[in-house]
């Protein structure tokens, strides 16, 4: 029952993420955190960090991550699988639709409708994230023992590295990840 469950759940993932990963981010977190249970928040943003730093799709790999989480290789190759296949039958029948239409006025009109939509999808997982980060229990409480200031701390330093000093996101994200071990692990803050 539960590799149906994820499959399903992935599956429905897969189908909405019109956009790309970073769209599929609120629909995986409402999901997987909020409907199912599979994950906590915390283990949310674990995924969201390990999908973020493995080679592939976001929205794959945190299908593959809850997969392994809730059902060990199986439920990860369901997962997956139910992560991709709506996403290749539906990319297969747009191609073929915008192939014969891709001059038509209501067509154009539709897919810019769509890129704000998908762009607010981006930013709400964004936020979501930033108050993660910033929050020690994930809301914005702004009382001052509520802020975790090494969340913030690096968040800006990550900010800074890559829009004034242009460092790639890999070399910012390997930089925030030393200083993460340790403030977090070898400091034990």
């Amino acid at each position: 029952m539960i590799y149906l469950q994820l499959f399903i759940s992935m599956a429905k993932i897969g189908a909405m993420s019109i956009g790309g990963g970073y769209v599929a981010l609120p629909l995986i977190q409402q999901e997987i955190v909020e409907y199912r249970g599979w994950l906590t928040k915390s283990g949310f943003a674990d995924l969201l960090t390990i999908s973020e730093i493995t080679p592939g799709p976001i929205a794959v790999n945190a299908s593959t991550f809850v997969g392994l989480q809730v059902s060990e290789i199986l439920g990860a190759i369901i997962a997956t699988l139910g992560c991709v296949l709506p996403s290749c039958i539906i990319i297969v029948i747009l191609a073929k639709i915008y192939q014969k239409n891709h001059d038509l006025a209501l067509f154009q009109e539709i897919l810019a409708g769509l890129r704000p939509a998908v762009i607010g999808m981006i930013a709400s997982a964004a936020v979501g994230l930033m108050l993660f980060a910033i929050f020690k229990d994930g809301m914005a409480n702004f009382a001052t023992q509520n802020i975790n200031f090494f969340g913030l701390a690096i968040f800006v330093l990550a900010i800074i590295m890559l829009r004034k000093f242009k460092f790639s996101p890999i070399k910012t994200m390997m930089i925030s990840g030393v200083i993460g071990v340790v403030v977090y692990g070898i400091a034990g803050l």
